[in-house]
Order: structure tokens, then sequence, then C-alpha cells
């Protein structure tokens, strides 16, 4: 069932997310070539406990760290390690928090130092893609016109859209209904009302959308070894749009 979020649970979920936001920002100036994902990892850590909150991700159905790490051609839940970054790799942290039993969830791809200009592009434009499927975001509009937008986009710049993989509802669960694809058709799928809290997050390679898992059962990459980038943000449905829970004045920088 997909709920309708109160005002004072939309006060606690805007807090979650900006704790998300928040630690993003703190773990920018970090991520660059030579330190280990895990160290990544533990500064989140540290950072969402001392703003009164827990990592959401952390134990999350056996999930064994914080954030999520994860490197080229890794598409999500990539695990934090003793794997150091290097010159020219591109890195999706996914970031979750809980704040009083309300979870933000937000994801942003990142370049370590210089990087191709096949990966800045991929990396503009499913960062673009993003912002194109929550332009659809209004009461009365559908889940379907959010995919459609997004895979609309992605086809326009020769991306390929994962479509195992998903975004979500958020609330005092990680996951909630409905699932938000990044395809489908306008007018398909729930309708959007006013309240209802959504994670929007276009996954998109440079190369096949075919996807695989690893032998560690977490960590998703694509079957071509194409690199992938994953941009998300939690929104809530306004009167006549939508507000975004998970970054600051301009969504994120």
């Amino acid at each position: 069932m997909i709920s309708i979020k109160s005002d004072r649970e939309i006060s606690f979920l805007k807090e979650a997310g900006n704790i998300v936001y928040q630690t993003h920002c703190y773990l920018k100036p970090y991520i660059k070539a030579g330190v280990r994902t895990k160290e990544l990892d533990k500064l989140a850590s540290d950072f969402i406990l001392s703003k009164n909150a827990s990592p959401s991700f952390k134990g999350y159905e056996g999930f064994p760290a914080s954030i999520c790490t994860s490197i080229n051609q890794e598409v999500v839940h990539g695990i934090p390690s003793n794997r150091r970054l290097k010159n020219g790799d591109i890195i999706s942290i996914d970031i979750g928090a809980c704040y009083k039993g309300y979870h933000g969830d937000s994801a942003w791809t990142y370049a370590v130092g210089k990087i191709s200009d096949e990966k800045l592009y991929l990396l503009e434009h499913t960062k673009k893609s993003l912002f194109v499927g929550l332009e659809q975001i209004k009461p009365g509009n559908h889940v379907g016109d959010i995919g459609y937008a997004i895979e609309t986009y992605a086809k326009e710049h020769n991306l390929g859209v994962i479509k195992e993989l998903v975004g979500h509802g958020v609330g005092t669960n990680i996951h909630e209904e409905p699932d938000v694809p990044n395809y489908g058709s306008k007018g398909s799928g729930p309708v959007l009302k006013k309240g209802m809290v959504i994670a929007v997050e276009p996954m998109l390679t440079l190369g096949s959308p075919e996807i695989c898992i690893l032998d560690d059962d977490w960590t998703i990459e694509t079957a071509d070894y194409s690199e992938a980038a994953h941009y998300e943000h939690t929104v809530v449905v306004t009167d006549n749009g939508f507000e975004i829970l998970t970054g600051g004045k301009n969504g994120q920088e």
C-alpha cells in the first residue's frame, strides 16, 4: 500500500534527508585517489551518528556496511573494502540515514581526479536524467510519467537504462511502495498524490543495460563492464510539484 505522509512525518523525513545531504557534502573532500572505500564508510557512519541518526543500510537484509560504494562498472550495492580509489575512477556513493524512525536516501556519482570525456558525458547526462524525471512529479501525474521522461532522455543520449533496478517509496522503511522505474509509458502506474515520498534514481550505462550480481551477493555490475552512473534524490509530492528532501537549494552541487 502506498502511504500518504502527514506533516509531522514529512518533518522527520526532511531531517533524515538533510542528514543524507550533509553526509554527501562531508565526504566530498575525501573522495580522491588513494582513499580506501572502507575509510569513506567509517567517515560517513561517524558523521551520521553525530547527527543523532543511524545509517539506514547497515544490517539491512544483511548488508555489512553503512554506505554503498560502487566503482566504474559497478552499478549499485558495492561493499566498502580495502580497495583504494584511483585517478580516473568514478564512484557512486549511496547513503541512507534514519532519523526518529524515518529514512532519507540519496546516491551521487563522483569523479576521482581527472576522468575521461566518456565518463564525464555519462555523469552529466545521468544527473540530468534525474532532474528530467523529477520535473514530472506533481499531483495527478503518474509514476510512469517519471520513467518515460528518464528513459526518453537516456535514449536520446545513447545511454543504457537498467530496468531491473528501480526507485521506490520512502518512509519508516527505506524501501516502500510504489516502485519507481526508470522506464515506462505516460499515464501508467500509480497516480502521484500530495504527501507521497519517493526516491527517484536513474542508473544508466555507457554500454549494455544488462547486469549481473557478483559472488558477494550484493555488488551489481554491468555485464559488459561498461561504466555506470547512479543519481538519486528523495522527494515529497507537494500541492503543485515536489520538494527535494536530500539536497541543498539546487538539489545537489
